[in-house]
């Protein structure tokens, strides 16, 4: 494939019409992406200054590798953008990890081997004051309404947020009865026909990370000095080893990633605006058991995939076929009887047949890690372990297939082990001592 530079032109915002338009050239195609923020409470002030400018750069950039991965070359051209020695890492680690699993899947070998060039970075200017409340960032699935049900619980004042919103979203932001900030997405169709023609990539691209941005953006425009994500421990764990460094589904979603964009967030904003995972401590069955708890959005929420594309939602809540139905119906096991579970899943996953050698890549027994955000593979072990001498789990056909060799595999007592170390909290996190200590009396 032939390579050429991808440039990145200046982002533009009109705060009278709430429009941001992103350009970018890739050899002869250009294209633009558009996002539409609601004038109905936008701050119109803080769109002048040099804070959001640099966000709007930044967004800009990592916006970008949408268009960019068409063709994956190895130069990006960011000469518009005013961006400092320490954002231009921000955004190449973007372009690198961010893209880690896209590289791995089309054989493309990039990690060290990108160029950079951007524009010597603006003066500072006083940053715009945010108020001390939190923007959450709402995906429609039990973690994010773990959050959300813990803030509450904290009396911490926070209004939901979501780029282009559908199914689950909607219905479980009806439910929560908060306010709820949405942003239009509007991807240029150009970029989505040639990534279906030969002679173009596709593949995955980091969404945490451009939704981020996004709400970045948003928080400005609306006044909220706390970007809460939902990410748990998990998120770390790659998949892969490919081109000499761990390739993670879940880059954007990792602490490495949280760790980055929140630095860079807080010296763009001059401490004014804080970024930071609410679940990092805990595992996924850990946010299993929490949400366990409440019988509250049974019935609106889905982790489903499927339910989660470009062209809408439609469907049942859950297919019970991907690797996330699998997933997130094994770790609630241990904290739902029967009934509720299969009720919620609307089928009994564990006793389909068919979903053995699915369970068996998540608990590490063939393959590799699913190309899903799933928790860790001794995190399946371990659960599936659990419930294996559970009477309402112990005959489904998934346990019964897994059980003898998990066993001989891990060792009980491994398995034993590796469970009590999922109900521990950890101490590796982002969380601000004052939101930490509001939570966690509500946590336990």
């Amino acid at each position: 494939m032939s390579q050429t530079s991808f440039i990145i032109d200046p982002p533009l915002f009109d705060p009278v019409t709430g429009e941001a338009k992103f350009s970018y050239q890739l050899g002869e195609h250009a294209f633009v992406e558009t996002l539409r923020f609601s004038t109905d409470g936008l701050d119109a002030t803080r769109s002048n200054t040099a804070a959001f400018s640099i966000l709007l750069q930044l967004a800009a950039a990592v916006l970008g590798v949408s268009y960019f991965k068409l063709r994956a070359p190895f130069e990006i051209d960011a000469t518009a953008l005013a961006l400092s020695q320490a954002q231009q890492a921000f955004v190449l680690d973007v372009y690198e990890n961010g893209l880690g699993e896209f590289y791995a899947r089309n054989a493309l070998k990039r990690f060290g081997r990108l160029s950079l060039s951007s524009s010597a970075p603006q003066e500072e200017e006083v940053p715009p004051m945010l108020p001390n409340r939190a923007l959450v960032l709402i995906g429609g699935g039990k973690d994010s309404l773990v959050s959300v049900q813990l803030l509450e619980s904290a009396g911490t004042e926070m209004s939901l947020f979501a780029v282009n919103p559908k199914g689950p979203i909607l219905s479980s932001v009806e439910r929560s009865g908060l306010p709820f900030i949405a942003v239009e997405r509007i991807l240029d169709p150009g970029m989505i026909a040639l990534g279906q023609q030969p002679g173009y990539y596709n593949g995955h691209v980091p969404s945490t990370a451009i939704n981020s941005m996004i709400a970045a953006l948003a928080s400005l425009l609306y006044g909220y000095g706390e970007i809460v994500l939902s990410n748990e421990r998990s998120a770390s764990e790659g998949n892969i080893e490919f081109d000499g460094r761990q390739a993670n589904h879940q880059y954007s979603k990792s602490i490495d990633f949280e760790r980055a964009i929140r630095d860079v967030l807080f010296t763009a904003t001059a401490g004014s605006l804080e970024y930071f995972s609410l679940l990092r401590p805990y595992s996924e069955a850990r946010i299993a058991a929490l949400f366990a708890r409440s019988l509250r959005y049974d019935d609106v929420f889905s982790s489903c995939n499927r339910n989660f594309r470009l062209s809408g939602y439609g469907g049942p809540l859950w297919c019970g076929k991907c690797p996330k139905c699998h997933f997130v119906f094994l770790i609630f096991a241990p904290h739902m009887d029967k009934t509720r579970l299969t009720k919620i899943f609307d089928q009994d996953v564990l006793d389909n047949a068919d979903n053995i050698p699915a369970y068996s890549e998540l608990t590490g027994l063939s393959g590799h890690k699913p190309w899903e955000c799933v928790g860790e593979i001794l995190e399946a072990a371990a659960c599936l372990w659990r419930i294996a001498d559970h009477p309402d789990w112990r005959n489904s056909a998934v346990v019964k297939a897994l059980k003898p060799d998990l066993n001989s595999f891990y060792g009980p007592a491994r398995l034993q082990s590796a469970y009590e170390e999922l109900m521990s909290d950890s101490a590796d996190h982002l969380i601000p001592e004052h939101i930490q200590n509001a939570v966690a009396p509500h946590a336990h």
